[in-house]
């Protein structure tokens, strides 16, 4: 008969309290193994490690809590202002008295790290023992390794603790400052798992904080960098958002705008599921074009949301009541969502999470972002912003969900506009809004240069806003609108022409 394996793959988890960092870690922490998590001071180490000893709590998991630079009585202080309660949790609150102090204290014989550092390690040990605690948290090892004074005897007491919990089958999370000189290669290379948080302050706004997991032995994990924030009942992490994990197959159907000749410019509408980009001067009415789309989809049933960027909610409501749009109703019966966005207070991975709950806890099907120029000024500091949007549209593509995106050209007339960022490419429609002169009056002109599911007019049509919105016959008799200065020419007899692209 052949021999029983002597060791198994480990394939169970357990939660680290944080929901979206056992998204992250795809399920959890392997039980029975030590962690290190790093960063610098005021980046979240010591309530992520909190949370995790509340969630053994939880389940009636003898838990310890090793300090050794906060008193339990600051650690319970910080517990209240999250409303939690640290009734039940073991401490071991190893901080240096007032008797340290004096002079005549000092060890004369020995040095002074080999007296505490062994003594540290032994309360530990004895503590653990009594206690035959299920999770540990160390805070933290940077105390350690100045007690140690040497780079050897801190590895030795490192792995000491590492073994000996192992034999107690006790998850460990050690937590490090990174204030120590070359620390950190040591705690790499013992732990089994890795998770560095960032604190970064930019030039105006809120905190910005990123975690990522840097190793983890013997299980997959969601990998590069999520935000998190931390708010008042602990850390909020922020999966990156990767739209491959979120393919569904569907059919195609059509989103019709509610606007006959809008529909007849579009040849039909919308296709479901793929994403749109109005763009045009400040003015020329994009958002009132986007709300029609909401308004529209509502009335068929359709959840929608709309993030907005640039004005008020009372502002928005106010101005499409009078066009004749009445959106009270429709958020009051909760098919409509309208969020106001905080520039000042975004992060990426916050925002793409916002969309991700409107999309799978309130069922949207419409999601307008009004506007892009607001997004992307709320975050200046942020490298790759573009590929966050990509995979934001990506992830909305697959779950069959349409997207608005409004964008905001640089100057009035055609000959100076210009857009922030190219972010034509990312969308399957592009709808072209823009100013002309005729006759002494300024009006707008409303045409589709790009639609790659199917076909669209290449016809460029008058829109006007008066109690309400009206697409007008095709602007035959002018030439050059699309510059800002056309000119009068003959009545054409050619029909729209419609291209398929």
């Amino acid at each position: 008969m052949n021999a029983e394996p002597r060791y198994r793959a480990v394939t169970d988890s357990i939660s680290s309290g944080i929901e979206g960092l056992d998204d992250v870690l795809h399920g959890g922490l392997t039980p029975g193994r030590t962690y290190l998590v790093e960063g610098s001071p005021g980046s979240g180490k010591t309530t992520l490690a909190t949370q995790f000893l509340i969630e053994g709590l939880r389940h009636n998991e003898p838990c310890m809590f090793v300090t050794l630079s906060e008193s339990e009585e600051e650690l319970h202080a910080t517990a209240l202002s999250h409303d939690w309660s640290l009734a039940g949790l073991n401490f071991v609150e190893l901080l240096p008295d007032e008797t340290n102090l004096d002079p005549d204290t000092q060890y004369r014989m020995y040095h002074a790290s080999e007296v505490e550092l062994g003594e540290t390690i032994k309360t530990v040990i004895d503590e653990a023992e009594r206690v035959q605690p299920r999770r540990v948290v160390i805070d933290s090892v940077s105390e350690l390794r100045l007690l140690a004074g040497n780079a050897l005897r801190y590895r030795r007491q490192i792995i000491a603790l590492k073994q000996f919990f192992a034999r107690q089958a006790a998850t460990v999370l050690f937590t490090d400052d990174r204030t120590g000189d070359g620390g950190d290669a040591h705690l790499h290379s013992l732990a089994h798992g890795v998770i560095s948080m960032e604190r970064e302050v930019p030039p105006y706004g809120t905190t910005r904080r990123r975690l990522h997991v840097g190793k983890m032995r013997a299980r997959s994990y969601r990998e590069g960098l999520h935000d998190f924030m931390i708010r008042r009942g602990g850390l909020v992490v922020f999966p990156r958002l990767v739209a491959a994990e979120h393919r569904v197959s569907h059919e195609r159907e059509t989103v019709k705008s509610g606007l006959d000749a809008l529909d007849l410019l579009l040849c039909g509408g919308l296709a479901r599921g793929t994403a749109t980009l109005i763009m045009g001067a400040a003015g020329t009415g994009k958002s009132s074009l986007a709300a029609q789309f909401v308004q529209a989809a509502a009335r068929r049933g359709d959840h929608c949301s709309m993030f907005i960027f640039d004005e008020s909610i009372a502002t928005f409501l106010e101005r499409s009541t009078g066009l004749g749009m009445e959106f009270a109703p429709l958020i009051d019966s909760g098919r409509v969502l309208l969020r106001q966005v905080d520039p000042a207070e975004l992060s990426p991975g916050e925002f793409a999470h916002s969309v991700r709950e409107a999309v799978e806890q309130q069922h949207s099907r419409l999601i307008v972002i009004d506007s892009l120029n607001g997004y992307l000024n709320a975050m200046p500091s942020e490298t790759f912003l573009t590929l966050h949007l990509h995979e934001l549209l990506g992830y909305l593509g697959q779950r069959e969900v349409t997207s608005l995106l409004l964008m905001t050209q640089h100057g009035i007339v055609s000959s100076d506009a210009n857009t922030p960022v190219d972010a034509s490419y990312l969308a399957d429609t592009v709808v072209l809004l823009r100013y002309f002169e005729v006759l002494g009056e300024i009006r707008q002109a409303l045409s589709v240069i790009k639609k790659r599911t199917g076909n669209h007019e290449r016809t460029i049509r008058e829109l006007r806003f008066s109690k309400g919105i009206h697409v007008g016959e095709p602007l035959r008799n002018l030439h050059g609108v699309l510059t800002g200065t056309p000119h009068l020419v003959a009545n054409g007899e050619a029909q729209p022409q419609r291209v398929s692209l």
